[in-house]
């Protein structure tokens, strides 16, 4: 459950932020993540399904100035925290077909519109890898 991923070169990784509503907190979804990463490693891993990996982030509240560039310096901590769900959750596909295939079926969709319940907004960005490497 805890260890750690693989990701091959070429796979498709999926940014999905949570918003959750006002007074729900970590807490009170966790469990519901955990059912959810639980469905979609059981029933659209590997070859059955394209699932490769995930990993699930509480948003820590801190933003690097140092990595982040706006026009408004003024505003930028401002405008990042704005656009920052509590939660995100990164998956690793081979393909950006195949997670679509997933959420579209039945077992996930029961699991994620319970949690859909909870927030305020969810929003899901696809990306493709150009570049991956480890220290030598």
């Amino acid at each position: 459950m805890f260890n750690p991923i693989e990701i091959p070169f070429g796979s498709s990784m999926l940014f999905n932020v949570v918003d959750l509503k006002d007074g729900v907190k970590i807490e009170d979804v966790e469990l519901l993540l955990g059912e959810m990463c639980h469905v979609v490693k059981e029933n659209y891993g590997n070859d059955k399904g394209g699932f490769i990996g995930g990993q699930v982030f509480k948003n820590a509240g801190f933003v690097s100035t140092e990595g982040s560039i706006s026009s408004d310096d003024s505003n930028a901590d401002k405008k990042v925290r704005q656009n920052m769900g509590d939660v995100v959750i990164v998956t690793y596909w081979q393909s950006f077909e195949q997670h679509e295939a997933s959420h579209a079926d039945a077992i996930f969709k029961e699991k994620f519109s319970k949690l859909a319940e909870l927030c305020d907004e969810t929003y899901e960005v696809g990306y493709e890898m150009l570049w991956q490497g480890v220290p030598d």
